[in-house]
């Protein structure tokens, strides 16, 4: 549960704001996204190995 205090005379939008930055972190929404279907553990690694590839082949173009 998330709890954000209010300081006296502070705007609600500004609260607001401070409480969808501190949900985003939490990443509630991420993973009941990832939970809504199953993905196997092999296309999961995959994915994984995929991503470690590409971000090397942008490190591997920045050094050039």
């Amino acid at each position: 549960m998330l709890i954000i205090p209010i300081k006296e005379g502070e705007n609600i939008d500004r609260a607001l704001k401070r409480f969808k930055r501190k949900f985003d972190k939490t990443g509630t929404m991420r993973q009941l996204r990832d939970r809504q279907q199953f993905t196997k553990p092999s296309v999961t690694k995959r994915k994984q190995v995929q991503k470690a590839a590409y971000i090397q082949n942008l490190r591997d173009q920045a050094d050039l």
